[in-house]
């Protein structure tokens, strides 16, 4: 109870310290408890990078962040082995991808060869250099952020790197009050003449402990056959009208990701249990990358946050 009263204050202090990403903040720290990988997409100025280096902050644990370029290479992230000339031998050197918390700061604007090196660390929690391999430290997430598709210089990311994000969170902007109070937050910042030390701080520890009881959150077999359905209804061999307006159906990783997604919102928010309802407040965060739309559907107007409606309006949940 403890520990979930922890965190149900570092959303308190995430609401009060970034203003107007209520829901992106909450999504963060449910990805941290399912131990899952975060996409934020959104236009520049959205307090995107803000709200991922004001969490780093009030966990004690290393944060890195890595500014993509098209001119990056996958030793900036990884590491290098530098040559010592004292006793004639090679010495690694980590990058910053050994850290606890890496923001990848716009991620689309990277080539296919850094995502590659990028890809290993998210999925296999480690990195390989030469004919070498390090693992990485046990609190590891990856908090990327990626500029429309539209704009220039900015690529698709490959389907296997999209898929190894537990969620893909989109940003709007902030209300007209939001706005206001915004205005009044950093004025009131630059007359200070350091930064305040966050209120709240968790020890690494503390985010284990809190993942262990995720894992034992209860999830009847009903809810698992919602989660099923769901997912199944999404794939050609589905009698579904929904799987005609995809490329292809969603793999059993979004199956996974659903449940540890579930549970962790089930228990941050004070059950022991997950119901129907906790799947439904995740189920967009975890498809809308999942989702590839034929390029007929994609000229009549759908998008895949109408597709994940039309499957939750028409997916019985028992």
């Amino acid at each position: 109870m403890l520990t979930r009263k922890k965190f149900l204050a570092l959303l308190s202090y995430l609401k009060k310290n970034v203003v107007g990403q209520q829901l992106l903040s909450e999504r963060l720290i449910v990805a941290l408890l399912a131990e899952g990988h975060v996409l934020i997409e959104g236009l520049p100025g959205l307090a995107k990078t803000r709200v991922i280096k004001t969490l780093a902050l009030c966990f004690q644990a290393s944060f890195k962040r890595i500014q993509f370029t098209p001119d990056i290479l996958p030793a900036d992230l990884t590491g290098t082995d530098i040559y010592q000339p004292g006793n004639n031998t090679f010495q690694f050197h980590p990058g910053p991808l050994f850290s606890n918390i890496v923001l990848a700061d716009e991620i689309n604007r990277a080539s296919a060869k850094v995502q590659s090196a990028l890809l290993e660390a998210m999925a296999e929690r480690q990195i390989s250099t030469g004919n070498k391999t390090y693992p990485l430290p046990e609190f590891f997430v990856v908090m990327a952020t990626q500029n429309a598709l539209d704009q220039e210089g900015t690529h698709p990311l490959p389907e296997a790197q999209l898929d190894r994000f537990l969620f893909n969170i989109n940003v709007s902007f902030p209300n007209q009050q939001d706005e206001k109070k915004i205005l009044t937050l950093v004025r009131n910042e630059s007359f200070e003449e350091k930064r305040k030390m966050p209120s709240v701080t968790i020890l690494p520890e503390a985010l284990f402990t809190a993942r262990k009881a995720v894992l034992k959150t209860h999830m009847d077999a009903s809810v698992e056959d919602y989660i099923i359905r769901l997912v199944h209804n999404t794939r050609h061999e589905s009698s579904s009208n929904i799987a005609k307006m995809l490329v292809n159906g969603v793999t059993p990783r979004a199956t996974l990701a659903l449940d540890r997604a579930a549970r962790a919102y089930a228990w941050f928010y004070g059950r022991d249990f997950v119901r129907p309802e906790d799947v439904q407040a995740v189920v967009r965060d975890v498809l809308r990358h999942r989702l590839k739309l034929t390029v007929k559907s994609t000229y009549e107007g759908c998008t895949p946050d109408k597709i994940i409606s039309y499957l939750l309006n028409s997916t019985e949940i028992y």
